[in-house]
């Protein structure tokens, strides 16, 4: 990484390095506008990707699609899973279909109330496989918070587990989501 000229012409060096690392389905022709400074930077508002293609299908079109893409520890430090590529491709394109045939469309929002398990993850890239726009909601919130962020988001869609563990002790996550919609 060139530190310097990151600094002295960050727009430059971040639409060089845009252009290098992602694949892009319209290949954008400005790399920000606004200021750094102030925090209200628009990036490569006119390129157009797909940030799940990028995270996976591209690696897979590499070769490396037995390569660990995801090393997942459980509640127990010896519950160790590791998934490749082709892996989470597999998982992911499951998950993207099943939110399109339950009515899922891009643009949509959907809320994902999950425990730390590769699912979480899984979801998160089938929304944007679909185009879709996730808000993830931490699963130790209340159904007050819930219901919250599911209007602040005017979320159309939640998916959530049965349950998960946490620190050793099951949360029911189902019944927390469908307290906070009731």
């Amino acid at each position: 990484i060139d530190y310097a000229r990151s600094v002295d012409n960050p727009s430059e060096y971040w639409f060089d390095l845009a252009k290098e690392k992602l694949d892009w389905y319209k290949e954008p022709t400005k790399s920000l506008s606004g200021g750094l400074a102030t925090a209200d930077v628009t990036w490569f508002e006119d390129g157009k990707l797909n940030a799940c293609y990028n995270c996976i299908d591209r690696h897979i079109e590499n070769g490396m699609g037995d390569k660990t893409a995801i090393i997942f520890e459980g509640d127990e430090p010896s519950d160790v899973t590791n998934y490749s590529y082709t892996e989470v491709l597999a998982r992911v394109s499951k998950i993207a279909n099943m939110m399109k045939s339950s009515g899922v469309k891009k643009g949509d929002v959907v809320t994902i109330y999950m425990p730390m398990t590769p699912d979480i993850i899984f979801s998160m890239l089938a929304c944007a496989r679909i185009g879709a726009v996730h808000s993830v909601v931490f699963a130790g919130f209340s159904e007050d918070a819930i219901a919250d962020r599911i209007a602040a988001s005017a979320s159309k869609f939640v998916f959530t587990s049965d349950g998960g563990l946490r620190g050793g002790r099951t949360i029911k996550l189902k019944q927390t989501v469908d307290n906070a919609i009731a």
